[in-house]
Protein backbone atom coordinates (compact mmCIF):
# COMPACT_ATOMS: atom_id res chain seq x y z
CA UNK A 1 0.00 0.00 0.00
CA UNK A 2 1.46 3.37 -1.02
CA UNK A 3 -0.37 5.49 1.56
CA UNK A 4 1.80 6.59 4.48
CA UNK A 5 1.82 8.74 7.60
CA UNK A 6 4.43 10.08 9.97
CA UNK A 7 4.89 12.17 13.13
CA UNK A 8 5.73 15.86 12.76
CA UNK A 9 6.09 18.80 15.16
CA UNK A 10 2.96 20.98 15.38
CA UNK A 11 5.20 24.07 15.52
CA UNK A 12 6.62 23.44 12.06
CA UNK A 13 10.01 21.96 12.90
CA UNK A 14 11.38 19.72 10.14
CA UNK A 15 11.85 16.76 12.46
CA UNK A 16 9.95 13.62 11.32
CA UNK A 17 9.43 10.30 13.11
CA UNK A 18 7.82 6.98 12.29
CA UNK A 19 4.43 6.44 13.94
CA UNK A 20 6.05 3.30 15.42
CA UNK A 21 8.70 5.34 17.27
CA UNK A 22 8.27 5.89 21.02
CA UNK A 23 8.26 9.69 20.93
CA UNK A 24 5.70 12.25 22.06
CA UNK A 25 7.41 15.62 21.72
CA UNK A 26 9.71 17.30 19.23
CA UNK A 27 13.36 16.82 20.14
CA UNK A 28 14.16 20.28 18.73
CA UNK A 29 11.61 22.57 20.44
CA UNK A 30 9.63 20.35 22.83
CA UNK A 31 6.35 20.91 21.01
CA UNK A 32 3.75 18.18 20.65
CA UNK A 33 3.76 15.97 17.58
CA UNK A 34 0.96 15.37 15.12
CA UNK A 35 0.34 12.64 12.59
CA UNK A 36 0.63 13.86 9.01
CA UNK A 37 -0.61 12.00 5.95
CA UNK A 38 0.60 11.93 2.35
CA UNK A 39 -2.40 13.83 1.04
CA UNK A 40 -1.11 13.88 -2.53
CA UNK A 41 -1.11 10.08 -2.54
CA UNK A 42 -4.63 10.02 -1.10
CA UNK A 43 -5.76 12.19 -3.99
CA UNK A 44 -5.32 9.20 -6.32
CA UNK A 45 -8.97 8.56 -5.49
CA UNK A 46 -11.55 11.21 -6.26
CA UNK A 47 -13.78 12.61 -3.53
CA UNK A 48 -16.68 10.63 -4.99
CA UNK A 49 -14.63 7.43 -4.94
CA UNK A 50 -13.70 7.91 -1.28
CA UNK A 51 -17.36 8.52 -0.41
CA UNK A 52 -18.39 5.36 -2.23
CA UNK A 53 -15.65 3.32 -0.51
CA UNK A 54 -16.52 4.58 2.97
CA UNK A 55 -20.27 4.17 2.46
CA UNK A 56 -19.75 0.62 1.23
CA UNK A 57 -17.75 -0.36 4.31
CA UNK A 58 -20.17 1.06 6.88
CA UNK A 59 -21.20 -1.63 9.37
CA UNK A 60 -19.89 -4.49 7.24
CA UNK A 61 -18.36 -7.62 8.79
CA UNK A 62 -15.21 -7.48 6.62
CA UNK A 63 -12.35 -7.19 9.13
CA UNK A 64 -11.49 -4.55 10.22
CA UNK A 65 -13.48 -2.23 7.97
CA UNK A 66 -16.84 -2.53 9.76
CA UNK A 67 -15.46 -0.34 12.55
CA UNK A 68 -16.24 3.36 12.29
CA UNK A 69 -12.53 4.04 12.71
CA UNK A 70 -11.04 1.29 10.58
CA UNK A 71 -13.54 1.82 7.79
CA UNK A 72 -11.40 4.93 7.13
CA UNK A 73 -8.10 3.06 7.62
CA UNK A 74 -6.31 4.79 4.73
CA UNK A 75 -6.98 8.16 6.38
CA UNK A 76 -6.15 6.99 9.89
CA UNK A 77 -3.28 4.49 10.01
CA UNK A 78 -2.55 3.05 6.55
CA UNK A 79 0.69 1.28 7.53
CA UNK A 80 -0.90 -0.90 10.19
CA UNK A 81 -1.26 -4.61 9.40
CA UNK A 82 -4.87 -5.73 9.68
CA UNK A 83 -3.92 -8.67 11.90
CA UNK A 84 -2.67 -6.21 14.55
CA UNK A 85 -5.86 -4.12 14.68
CA UNK A 86 -7.53 -4.22 18.12
CA UNK A 87 -11.15 -3.24 17.54
CA UNK A 88 -14.43 -3.41 19.45
CA UNK A 89 -16.51 -2.27 16.46
CA UNK A 90 -16.22 1.29 17.77
CA UNK A 91 -17.76 4.28 16.05
CA UNK A 92 -20.93 4.50 13.94
CA UNK A 93 -22.59 6.18 16.93
CA UNK A 94 -26.03 7.69 16.47
CA UNK A 95 -26.36 11.32 15.47
CA UNK A 96 -29.62 11.90 17.29
CA UNK A 97 -32.08 14.51 16.07
CA UNK A 98 -32.94 16.26 19.33
CA UNK A 99 -36.09 17.79 17.87
CA UNK A 100 -37.95 18.41 21.12
CA UNK A 101 -34.92 19.76 23.00
CA UNK A 102 -34.03 21.99 20.06
CA UNK A 103 -37.53 23.40 20.14
CA UNK A 104 -37.17 24.26 23.82
CA UNK A 105 -33.75 25.86 23.32
CA UNK A 106 -34.76 27.77 20.19
CA UNK A 107 -32.88 26.01 17.40
CA UNK A 108 -34.86 23.86 14.97
CA UNK A 109 -32.03 21.69 13.66
CA UNK A 110 -30.29 20.35 16.76
CA UNK A 111 -28.42 17.04 16.65
CA UNK A 112 -26.47 15.25 19.37
CA UNK A 113 -23.63 12.94 18.37
CA UNK A 114 -23.94 10.17 20.97
CA UNK A 115 -20.29 9.17 21.23
CA UNK A 116 -21.00 7.47 24.55
CA UNK A 117 -22.86 4.68 22.72
CA UNK A 118 -19.59 2.80 22.43
CA UNK A 119 -17.90 -0.24 23.95
CA UNK A 120 -16.66 1.44 27.15
CA UNK A 121 -19.23 4.26 27.07
CA UNK A 122 -17.21 7.20 25.75
CA UNK A 123 -15.57 8.68 22.66
CA UNK A 124 -12.16 7.64 24.05
CA UNK A 125 -12.61 4.24 22.38
CA UNK A 126 -12.04 5.89 19.00
CA UNK A 127 -8.53 6.99 19.87
CA UNK A 128 -7.62 3.96 21.93
CA UNK A 129 -8.29 1.45 19.15
CA UNK A 130 -5.60 3.20 17.08
CA UNK A 131 -3.07 3.61 19.87
CA UNK A 132 -3.32 0.05 21.19
CA UNK A 133 -3.26 -1.39 17.66
CA UNK A 134 -0.03 0.50 16.91
CA UNK A 135 1.48 -0.77 20.17
CA UNK A 136 0.49 -4.30 19.23
CA UNK A 137 2.32 -3.94 15.92
CA UNK A 138 5.34 -2.41 17.64
CA UNK A 139 5.52 -5.46 19.91
CA UNK A 140 5.07 -7.78 16.93
CA UNK A 141 7.98 -5.97 15.27
CA UNK A 142 10.21 -6.74 18.26
CA UNK A 143 10.05 -3.57 20.34
CA UNK A 144 10.11 -4.13 24.11
CA UNK A 145 7.01 -2.57 25.67
CA UNK A 146 6.09 -3.78 29.16
CA UNK A 147 2.88 -1.80 29.56
CA UNK A 148 0.73 1.05 28.31
CA UNK A 149 -0.04 3.80 30.85
CA UNK A 150 -2.34 6.79 31.22
CA UNK A 151 -3.48 9.45 33.64
CA UNK A 152 -7.24 9.73 33.63
CA UNK A 153 -10.35 11.27 35.11
CA UNK A 154 -12.20 8.07 34.18
CA UNK A 155 -13.05 7.58 30.53
CA UNK A 156 -9.49 7.30 29.16
CA UNK A 157 -8.64 4.65 31.74
CA UNK A 158 -11.73 2.62 30.85
CA UNK A 159 -10.90 2.66 27.15
CA UNK A 160 -7.22 1.88 27.67
CA UNK A 161 -7.94 -0.99 30.06
CA UNK A 162 -10.49 -2.60 27.73
CA UNK A 163 -8.41 -2.39 24.56
CA UNK A 164 -5.21 -3.40 26.31
CA UNK A 165 -7.00 -6.41 27.83
CA UNK A 166 -8.26 -7.42 24.38
CA UNK A 167 -4.69 -7.16 23.03
CA UNK A 168 -3.11 -8.95 26.01
CA UNK A 169 -0.99 -5.91 26.91
CA UNK A 170 -0.63 -4.80 30.58
CA UNK A 171 -2.26 -1.44 31.39
CA UNK A 172 -1.32 1.01 34.17
CA UNK A 173 -3.85 3.67 35.18
CA UNK A 174 -3.21 6.73 37.37
CA UNK A 175 -6.43 8.21 38.77
CA UNK A 176 -7.04 11.13 41.16
CA UNK A 177 -8.32 9.50 44.35
CA UNK A 178 -11.96 10.27 45.12
CA UNK A 179 -12.48 12.34 41.96
CA UNK A 180 -13.78 9.61 39.61
CA UNK A 181 -17.30 8.17 39.56
CA UNK A 182 -17.76 4.62 40.86
CA UNK A 183 -18.88 3.43 37.42
CA UNK A 184 -15.71 4.82 35.85
CA UNK A 185 -13.44 3.48 38.58
CA UNK A 186 -14.71 -0.09 38.29
CA UNK A 187 -14.17 -0.31 34.53
CA UNK A 188 -10.34 -0.51 34.52
CA UNK A 189 -10.44 -2.65 37.67
CA UNK A 190 -12.73 -5.15 35.94
CA UNK A 191 -10.44 -5.21 32.89
CA UNK A 192 -7.47 -6.14 35.10
CA UNK A 193 -5.51 -2.90 34.78
CA UNK A 194 -3.11 -1.86 37.52
CA UNK A 195 -5.14 1.03 39.01
CA UNK A 196 -3.22 3.52 41.12
CA UNK A 197 -5.47 6.00 42.98
CA UNK A 198 -3.28 8.98 43.82
CA UNK A 199 -3.83 11.75 46.33
CA UNK A 200 -3.74 14.51 43.70
CA UNK A 201 -5.81 15.90 40.83
CA UNK A 202 -5.69 14.98 37.14
CA UNK A 203 -2.89 17.45 36.43
CA UNK A 204 -0.81 15.80 39.15
CA UNK A 205 -1.49 12.37 37.65
CA UNK A 206 -0.52 13.72 34.24
CA UNK A 207 2.82 14.98 35.51
CA UNK A 208 3.59 11.59 37.04
CA UNK A 209 2.62 9.54 33.99
CA UNK A 210 4.88 11.69 31.83
CA UNK A 211 7.73 10.91 34.21
CA UNK A 212 6.89 7.19 34.16
CA UNK A 213 6.83 7.02 30.37
CA UNK A 214 10.31 8.47 30.05
CA UNK A 215 11.04 4.74 30.39
CA UNK A 216 10.43 3.72 26.76
CA UNK A 217 9.17 0.30 27.79
CA UNK A 218 6.08 2.01 29.27
CA UNK A 219 4.08 3.60 26.46
CA UNK A 220 2.07 6.79 27.03
CA UNK A 221 -1.65 6.56 26.15
CA UNK A 222 -2.82 10.10 26.94
CA UNK A 223 -3.95 12.50 24.24
CA UNK A 224 -0.57 14.22 24.07
CA UNK A 225 0.19 11.06 22.08
CA UNK A 226 -0.72 11.99 18.51
CA UNK A 227 -2.10 8.53 17.70
CA UNK A 228 -5.18 9.21 19.83
CA UNK A 229 -6.11 12.12 17.56
CA UNK A 230 -6.20 9.83 14.54
CA UNK A 231 -9.05 7.76 15.92
CA UNK A 232 -10.95 10.68 17.41
CA UNK A 233 -10.88 12.68 14.17
CA UNK A 234 -13.26 10.10 12.68
CA UNK A 235 -16.06 11.82 14.63
CA UNK A 236 -15.88 14.53 11.95
CA UNK A 237 -15.95 11.91 9.17
CA UNK A 238 -19.01 10.24 10.67
CA UNK A 239 -20.94 13.46 11.19
CA UNK A 240 -20.50 14.52 7.57
CA UNK A 241 -21.25 11.02 6.30
CA UNK A 242 -24.43 10.86 8.41
CA UNK A 243 -25.59 14.13 6.80
CA UNK A 244 -25.04 12.71 3.30
CA UNK A 245 -21.66 14.44 3.05
CA UNK A 246 -23.00 17.86 4.03
CA UNK A 247 -21.42 20.05 6.71
CA UNK A 248 -23.33 21.35 9.77
CA UNK A 249 -23.09 25.01 10.72
CA UNK A 250 -21.85 24.47 14.29
CA UNK A 251 -20.04 21.81 16.30
CA UNK A 252 -20.26 22.30 20.10
CA UNK A 253 -17.67 20.33 22.07
CA UNK A 254 -17.16 19.99 25.84
CA UNK A 255 -13.41 20.32 26.39
CA UNK A 256 -10.87 19.57 29.11
CA UNK A 257 -7.46 18.36 27.96
CA UNK A 258 -8.37 19.73 24.49
CA UNK A 259 -7.58 16.58 22.51
CA UNK A 260 -11.13 16.21 21.19
CA UNK A 261 -11.44 19.65 19.59
CA UNK A 262 -7.98 19.20 18.09
CA UNK A 263 -8.94 15.83 16.62
CA UNK A 264 -12.37 16.82 15.30
CA UNK A 265 -10.97 19.92 13.62
CA UNK A 266 -8.27 17.79 12.04
CA UNK A 267 -10.92 15.49 10.61
CA UNK A 268 -12.87 18.34 9.00
CA UNK A 269 -9.69 19.84 7.54
CA UNK A 270 -8.78 16.50 5.98
CA UNK A 271 -12.24 16.15 4.46
CA UNK A 272 -11.91 19.60 2.91
CA UNK A 273 -8.37 19.07 1.64
CA UNK A 274 -9.43 15.88 -0.13
CA UNK A 275 -12.47 17.56 -1.66
CA UNK A 276 -15.26 15.71 0.16
CA UNK A 277 -16.56 18.97 1.65
CA UNK A 278 -16.31 22.56 0.48
CA UNK A 279 -16.68 24.48 3.75
CA UNK A 280 -15.88 24.16 7.45
CA UNK A 281 -18.30 24.39 10.37
CA UNK A 282 -17.79 26.83 13.21
CA UNK A 283 -16.61 25.29 16.47
CA UNK A 284 -17.63 26.24 20.00
CA UNK A 285 -15.58 24.89 22.90
CA UNK A 286 -17.53 24.51 26.15
CA UNK A 287 -15.71 24.55 29.49
CA UNK A 288 -16.84 24.13 33.07
CA UNK A 289 -16.43 27.47 34.84
CA UNK A 290 -14.46 25.71 37.60
CA UNK A 291 -11.88 24.39 35.13
CA UNK A 292 -11.65 27.04 32.44
CA UNK A 293 -8.07 27.83 31.32
CA UNK A 294 -9.01 27.85 27.62
CA UNK A 295 -11.92 30.22 28.27
CA UNK A 296 -9.66 32.59 30.18
CA UNK A 297 -7.09 32.53 27.40
CA UNK A 298 -9.82 33.14 24.80
CA UNK A 299 -10.80 36.28 26.72
CA UNK A 300 -7.28 37.63 25.97
CA UNK A 301 -7.46 36.69 22.28
CA UNK A 302 -5.18 33.74 23.11
CA UNK A 303 -2.36 36.18 23.83
CA UNK A 304 -1.94 34.69 27.31
CA UNK A 305 -2.29 31.18 28.66
CA UNK A 306 -2.09 30.46 32.35
CA UNK A 307 -2.82 27.04 33.82
CA UNK A 308 -5.34 27.13 36.66
CA UNK A 309 -5.93 24.98 39.70
CA UNK A 310 -9.05 23.16 38.53
CA UNK A 311 -11.80 23.23 41.15
CA UNK A 312 -14.17 20.37 41.86
CA UNK A 313 -16.85 20.21 39.19
CA UNK A 314 -19.70 17.86 38.37
CA UNK A 315 -18.12 17.60 34.91
CA UNK A 316 -15.27 15.58 36.40
CA UNK A 317 -13.81 14.33 33.10
CA UNK A 318 -12.96 17.90 32.10
CA UNK A 319 -11.72 19.00 35.53
CA UNK A 320 -8.34 19.88 34.04
CA UNK A 321 -6.40 23.05 34.75
CA UNK A 322 -3.37 22.58 32.48
CA UNK A 323 -4.54 21.04 29.19
CA UNK A 324 -1.83 19.25 27.24
CA UNK A 325 -3.28 20.04 23.80
CA UNK A 326 -3.66 23.80 24.30
CA UNK A 327 -1.51 24.69 21.26
CA UNK A 328 -3.39 22.25 19.05
CA UNK A 329 -6.72 23.66 20.21
CA UNK A 330 -5.76 27.29 19.54
CA UNK A 331 -4.74 26.38 15.99
CA UNK A 332 -8.05 24.60 15.52
CA UNK A 333 -10.15 27.49 16.84
CA UNK A 334 -8.28 29.93 14.59
CA UNK A 335 -9.04 27.81 11.51
CA UNK A 336 -12.73 27.36 12.37
CA UNK A 337 -13.73 30.86 13.56
CA UNK A 338 -14.06 29.20 16.93
CA UNK A 339 -15.33 30.57 20.20
CA UNK A 340 -15.05 29.48 23.82
CA UNK A 341 -17.76 29.78 26.47
CA UNK A 342 -18.19 28.41 29.99
CA UNK A 343 -20.98 26.97 32.13
CA UNK A 344 -21.49 27.07 35.89
CA UNK A 345 -22.42 24.03 37.96
CA UNK A 346 -26.03 25.18 38.11
CA UNK A 347 -26.15 25.76 34.34
CA UNK A 348 -24.62 22.43 33.36
CA UNK A 349 -26.74 20.37 35.76
CA UNK A 350 -30.00 21.97 34.66
CA UNK A 351 -29.07 21.73 30.97
CA UNK A 352 -28.44 18.01 31.39
CA UNK A 353 -31.73 17.54 33.25
CA UNK A 354 -33.68 19.47 30.61
CA UNK A 355 -32.20 17.22 27.90
CA UNK A 356 -33.16 14.14 29.92
CA UNK A 357 -36.76 15.36 30.05
CA UNK A 358 -36.83 15.15 26.25
CA UNK A 359 -35.71 11.50 26.18
CA UNK A 360 -31.95 11.76 26.43
CA UNK A 361 -29.72 10.58 29.29
CA UNK A 362 -26.83 12.99 29.30
CA UNK A 363 -23.50 12.96 31.09
CA UNK A 364 -22.54 16.19 32.90
CA UNK A 365 -20.02 17.07 30.18
CA UNK A 366 -22.76 17.03 27.57
CA UNK A 367 -24.63 19.26 30.02
CA UNK A 368 -21.74 21.75 29.77
CA UNK A 369 -22.03 21.76 25.97
CA UNK A 370 -25.82 22.17 26.05
CA UNK A 371 -25.61 24.99 28.59
CA UNK A 372 -23.08 26.79 26.39
CA UNK A 373 -25.27 26.24 23.32
CA UNK A 374 -28.18 27.83 25.18
CA UNK A 375 -26.02 30.90 25.86
CA UNK A 376 -24.95 31.13 22.21
CA UNK A 377 -28.56 30.97 21.07
CA UNK A 378 -29.57 33.65 23.57
CA UNK A 379 -26.74 35.94 22.41
CA UNK A 380 -27.64 35.48 18.74
CA UNK A 381 -24.31 33.83 17.90
CA UNK A 382 -26.21 30.68 16.88
CA UNK A 383 -29.24 31.30 14.69
CA UNK A 384 -32.49 29.39 15.04
CA UNK A 385 -32.08 27.98 11.52
CA UNK A 386 -28.49 26.73 12.02
CA UNK A 387 -27.75 23.04 11.92
CA UNK A 388 -25.96 22.38 15.22
CA UNK A 389 -24.23 19.19 16.34
CA UNK A 390 -23.43 18.81 20.04
CA UNK A 391 -20.76 16.23 20.86
CA UNK A 392 -21.96 14.01 23.70
CA UNK A 393 -18.73 12.53 25.01
CA UNK A 394 -19.92 9.77 27.36
CA UNK A 395 -22.95 7.75 28.39
CA UNK A 396 -25.05 9.07 31.25
CA UNK A 397 -25.01 5.67 32.96
CA UNK A 398 -21.41 6.37 33.99
CA UNK A 399 -22.64 9.25 36.15
CA UNK A 400 -25.52 7.79 38.14
CA UNK A 401 -24.48 9.65 41.31
CA UNK A 402 -24.79 12.93 39.41
CA UNK A 403 -28.32 12.01 38.30
CA UNK A 404 -29.40 10.84 41.74
CA UNK A 405 -27.96 13.92 43.43
CA UNK A 406 -29.78 16.21 41.04
CA UNK A 407 -33.21 14.66 41.58
CA UNK A 408 -32.67 14.37 45.34
CA UNK A 409 -31.74 18.07 45.37
CA UNK A 410 -28.39 17.46 47.06
CA UNK A 411 -25.94 18.82 44.46
CA UNK A 412 -23.92 21.72 45.81
CA UNK A 413 -24.47 25.09 44.07
CA UNK A 414 -27.30 23.68 41.97
CA UNK A 415 -30.96 24.72 42.12
CA UNK A 416 -32.60 21.67 40.54
CA UNK A 417 -35.30 23.32 38.41
CA UNK A 418 -36.27 20.06 36.68
CA UNK A 419 -36.18 17.84 39.77
CA UNK A 420 -38.42 14.77 39.57
CA UNK A 421 -38.16 12.69 42.76
CA UNK A 422 -40.28 9.57 43.24
CA UNK A 423 -43.59 9.99 45.05
CA UNK A 424 -43.83 7.67 48.05
CA UNK A 425 -47.36 6.36 48.62
CA UNK A 426 -49.18 3.60 50.45
CA UNK A 427 -50.39 0.68 48.31
CA UNK A 428 -53.81 2.25 47.99
CA UNK A 429 -55.76 2.76 44.75
CA UNK A 430 -57.25 6.11 45.71
CA UNK A 431 -53.86 7.50 46.75
CA UNK A 432 -52.32 6.37 43.45
CA UNK A 433 -55.21 7.81 41.42
CA UNK A 434 -55.01 11.12 43.29
CA UNK A 435 -51.28 11.40 42.64
CA UNK A 436 -51.81 10.78 38.92
CA UNK A 437 -54.61 13.33 38.73
CA UNK A 438 -52.45 15.95 40.47
CA UNK A 439 -49.45 15.32 38.20
CA UNK A 440 -51.08 14.93 34.78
Amino acid sequence: MHYRSWLECIRGCKEHHSIFDVVYRCNTCGGLLDVQHDVEALKDRSAAAWMQLFDGRTRTTAWPYGSGVWGKKEWVCPELCNENVVSMYEGHTNCFWAERLGGELGVENLWVKLCGNSHTGSFKDLGMTVLVSVVRQMIANGRSIRAVACASTGDTSAALAAYAAAAGIPAVVLLPKGKVSTAQLIQPIANNALVLALDTDFDGCMRLVQQLTEDKTIYLANSMNALRMEGQKTIAFEIVQQFDWEVPDWIVIPVGNLGNVSAISKGFLMLKELGLIQKLPRIACAQAARANPLYRSYQTGFREFRPVQAQKTLASAIQIGNPVSYERAVKALSAFSGIVEQATEDELANAAALADRTGMYTCPHTGVALAVLSKLIASGEVNSSDRVVVISTAHGLKFTDFKVGYHEGTLEDVVARHRNPPVNLPADYEAVQRAIDEAI
